[in-house]
Order: C-alpha cells, then sequence, then structure tokens
C-alpha cells in the first residue's frame, strides 16, 4: 500500500523541445538521446541544455552544455552538467555551478560552487566540496554548506569565512539568513575589525547589518585601545560602540589598568565609560605593588578630556586625558597601605586623588583617620599622605585598652613606604596621649589644646610631639584619670568595619555613627 500511494504522488519529467531526438540501443539502450535547444519540465521547473539523455522509464535525465534551471521565477541554477531524478526531485548540478536566488533587480543572493545538490523535496541546495554565497552585503565561504530557499536560511561548516566591509568573521559552523543578514553563532567564532574591534565568541548571534549582537557562554570583547569586555551575556552594538553585560561582568583597561567587575554594566567606547553595579568592584592594577580593590554599590569610570585652550595655556599637562572614577554607597577600599570606607568616592587620575564623602574613615597600620571629607593622595603608585577636613580625628591604638587622640578643624596623615611617620592637626587642636616610661610603663595620660600639633610616629608607637607655645594641657597620673576623660569628644574607634583584604570590601557592615 506505502509503495502505491509513493508512485501516486510521483510527477513525471516531460520533454518540451529538441531539435533532435535519437536512440542508440547498443550504447544507451534506455536512453532518448537529445539534442539542440533542450526543454525538460517537471512541476513549476524547467531545464535547459544543449544536449541530454532522457530516461522516460525512470523519470530522469543527464543534462550536458549550458544547462540552465529554473523554478518559479525567483530560483536559477547554472551549471556544465545536470543529473536529475524526478522521483525524489534531486538535481545534481557538476562544474562551474551557480545558483542565483531572488530577482536580479533585487540584489539577489548568489551561491557558487563546482558541486550542488538541490534536494527539491526538502527545499535545500547544499554542496560538500567548496562554495561561496554572495548576498548583497557578505560573502561566505566554507567547505560545507547548505542554503535553504524558502527561508533564506544557511548553515556553513568547515573553514568557514564571512567577509563583510567592515569586518571579517571566521568560524568552523555558523547559521546566516541572507534575508536578516543575522548570523547565528554555534562554535567558536572571531570577528576581527580592521584595527579596531576584535569579537570571540562560541554561542549568540551577530547582525551583520546593524552591527548589533547578543553573545553568550563568556563572550569576549576586545578594543585595539586595550579595552575588553566579557560576561556571561553581552548585548553589544558596535556602530554607537555600547555594550552591555549580565552575569559575572568583566571589564578592563589595559592602559590606564582598571579592571570593572559585576553582575551587571554598561560599557561606552566613547570617552572608555564604564558602568558596574550588583557585587560592583573596581581593581586599579597601575601600580602591582599597591593594588586597590574598590567595592560599592554602583561603580562608574571614565576618561576626561581637558580642553584645548588649557593644554595650551598650562604646559605642566603632559597628557590630555585622565581617568575618573566615581563610586556611591557603601564603599569600601582596600589597598595594603591604607583601606577606607566612606558613602560616595572620587577618584581623579590628574592628580592621583581619592576624594570620600559621608563618614569617610581611613586606617593605616594602627591609625584610623575620620573627618567630615578626607582626600588621599596617592604618589608613584603608594599613599603619601592623607587629609582628612572638617571634625576631623585621628587615633592611634597604642594598647589593648588606651588610644592616643588627635582632633582639630583638620588632620593631615603622612606616610613613608606605607607605613604612618607624622601626623599634623590644625585649628583648635586637642590631643590625649599616654606618656611611658622606657620600659613602657605608663606613666600618666596627657591632654592638650593648641593651634597646632604635629606628632611623630615610629614602628607605629607615638615618639614625640610638638606644639606651638600657645598650647597649654594637663598631665593626669594614671590612677587620677577623671572618669570619661579618657577619649576626646570626637573620639569612635571602628576597626570592625576595617577592610582587611581583597575580598573584604564586600562584607556588609552596620552604618558607622559617629559623635
Amino acid at each position: 500500500m506505502g509503495t502505491l500511494i509513493l508512485i501516486l504522488l510521483q510527477t513525471m519529467v516531460y520533454l518540451e523541445k529538441a531539435q533532435n531526438l535519437l536512440f542508440d540501443q547498443e550504447r544507451i539502450a534506455d536512453a532518448q538521446i537529445l539534442k539542440g535547444d533542450v526543454i525538460f519540465r517537471h512541476e513549476d521547473a524547467l531545464m535547459y541544455c544543449d544536449s541530454a539523455y532522457f530516461y522516460e522509464g525512470s523519470n530522469s535525465l543527464d543534462a550536458f552544455g549550458r544547462v540552465r534551471f529554473v523554478q518559479g521565477d525567483t530560483l536559477k541554477g547554472f551549471c556544465d552538467k545536470l543529473f536529475y531524478d524526478g522521483n525524489v526531485k534531486l538535481a545534481r548540478m557538476r562544474k562551474h555551478v551557480r545558483l542565483v536566488h531572488g530577482r536580479t533587480d533585487e540584489n539577489p543572493t548568489i551561491l557558487t560552487t563546482d558541486s550542488l545538490n538541490y534536494d527539491r523535496a526538502a527545499g535545500v541546495a547544499y554542496y560538500f566540496a567548496g562554495g561561496e554565497v554572495r548576498d548583497s552585503l557578505n560573502t561566505l565561504v566554507s567547505v560545507r554548506g547548505n542554503y535553504r530557499p524558502n527561508t533564506k536560511q544557511a548553515v556553513f561548516s568547515k573553514e568557514v569565512v564571512l567577509t563583510n566591509p567592515n569586518f571579517i568573521l571566521t568560524s568552523d559552523t555558523l547559521l546566516y539568513n541572507t534575508d536578516t543578514k543575522i548570523a547565528d553563532i554555534i562554535s567558536p567564532t572571531e570577528i576581527i575589525y580592521d584595527e579596531e574591534t576584535d569579537i570571540h565568541s562560541s554561542r549568540g548571534w551577530y547582525n551583520t547589518s546593524t552591527e548589533r549582537s547578543m553573545l553568550l557562554d563568556r563572550s569576549v570583547v576586545h578594543h585595539i585601545e586595550g579595552k575588553m569586555m566579557t560576561g556571561d551575556t553581552i548585548y553589544y552594538d558596535k556602530m554607537i560602540g555600547f555594550g552591555e553585560v549580565l552575569g559575572q561582568m568583566m571589564m578592563s583597561d589595559s592602559v590606564q589598568k582598571i579592571t570593572l567587575t559585576g553582575e551587571y554594566g554598561q560599557m561606552w567606547e566613547e570617552d572608555s565609560r564604564g558602568y558596574a553595579t550588583d557585587s560592583a568592584l573596581m581593581i586599579d592594577w597601575s601600580d602591582t605593588d599597591h593594588m586597590a580593590y574598590i567595592h560599592a554599590d554602583t561603580l562608574f569610570t571614565e576618561e576626561i578630556h581637558y580642553p584645548d585652550s588649557l593644554l595650551m595655556a598650562d604646559s605642566t599637562i603632559t597628557d590630555s586625558t585622565y581617568r575618573r572614577a566615581r563610586a556611591y554607597y557603601g564603599v569600601r577600599v582596600f589597598r595594603d597601605d591604607m583601606q577606607m570606607i566612606c558613602d560616595s568616592m572620587v577618584y581623579l587620575g590628574s592628580d592621583s586623588t581619592m576624594h570620600l564623602y559621608t563618614n569617610p574613615i581611613c586606617w593605616s597600620e594602627n591609625q584610623q583617620i575620620a573627618a567630615d571629607s578626607i582626600t588621599v593622595y596617592i604618589v608613584d603608585g603608594a599613599v603619601e599622605h592623607a587629609v582628612g577636613i572638617g571634625n576631623a580625628l585621628c587615633v592611634m591604638h597604642d594598647s589593648l585598652a588606651f588610644f592616643n587622640q588627635m582632633s582639630g578643624k583638620q588632620v593631615i596623615v603622612y606616610l613613608v613606604d606605607g607605613e604612618v611617620k607624622i601626623v599634623d592637626t590644625d585649628g583648635n587642636a586637642l590631643t590625649i596621649y599616654y606618656a611611658k616610661e622606657d620600659d613602657g610603663d605608663y606613666i600618666g595620660m596627657n591632654t592638650t589644646e593648641s593651634s597646632f600639633i604635629r606628632m611623630y610616629v615610629q614602628n607605629q608607637k607615638l615618639h614625640h610631639m610638638r606644639f606651638t607655645k600657645e598650647t597649654t594641657g594637663v598631665m593626669y597620673p594614671m590612677d587620677q584619670i577623671p572618669e570619661g576623660g579618657e577619649h576626646l569628644s570626637l573620639f569612635f574607634w571602628e576597626e570592625a568595619a576595617r577592610p582587611t583584604d581583597p575580598n573584604d570590601v564586600f562584607r556588609k557592615t552596620e552604618s558607622v555613627s559617629r559623635p
């Protein structure tokens, strides 16, 4: 029954025209030998050639010389030889094959190869020994490939190269639609722009017309200026230079030596702007001896360009751009020479300064500095000094129970090789410090008041202090310290909030309550 149904579904190949019809029973017993302007018809397809063997019994033919295959008004094939089986609707085209899909006045898709099979029943043309597909925008070559005229979808495999006016795409396997111009990436693929951007991806899609893409599975976008972007999912618009990253985002700049990470981020190639949030972290590796790890709820980084008028007026400016980074809400910073927390921070590469706002606190060794705002100055990659302005406080943890303290309108802490050496307090300067015998026993507690006080530190210990002439003070023996007098009014000690290592910047701490 199944065989009968198959025979009924088959349609016959008809000979429409030929100038000469011959039979050669000795050489080709089952064939009609046709010559001169030969035309065959099978359903909606016409086949033209100079000569042919027509096997009417098997519903097939062999065509030779200037072969032309026409299906409908949008599909044409050209070759030197055609072997056609009408029972299975398979056309095997050989030698100088060219398949043209689309109207000639509408930039048709052209497939060229030396050996092509076209399965009319399945609606797919495929080659297996090298071929090229060219549409209005791109040219694709590969060892193997197939093309479906009905859907305009093509599959290329082995040594795939897509050439676009702006870039070259190479892959082992690629899906491509000649109508939408979208390439589906399903194997390791590289998209190389001339001296601009490189894209590496194993899964996703790339619109070769709009140059927009969705890249999955830790794809990587490299820019010529040293910028790199990767993540679980990347939405990238090459034309406007914008990328959006979701999941384990990482953006780095090898020129500025900054890396930005988080669960979500955005990048603009113009001005090298980057944005990160959700476990956001910025790593400054410009000096590998003093790397900075900065965490906040939201991080921004960008290049700032000096105006030409300023460059002409100030000959000391040697670089026309500098890096600016901004951190907002819950800022925590770890460096080996200083640790910091605050609510918001701005880093300026023009003078290598970190500006901390809203309840900022800095720690270095056994010193804690707090103020209304703090500016940290970095020279040659290391913290040189920090300036706290407004309700400024410096606390040195002297022992388990005692703290040397200085407060004033301004506190400046100077570091050498990562160690605090000098602390200056200016404006209504108050101190509490503990005097010791040479053997380390405490003598008493000093309280002083002056307009300016300088404290010298050696090996994390108070060495000596200098005051102005107008200084007043009181020395209390250890057993006569007034109750509550061991602390300045601004005193607090917040060691528990201090970041202790690069990973500790992510630790959540309670808000600091300053006096």
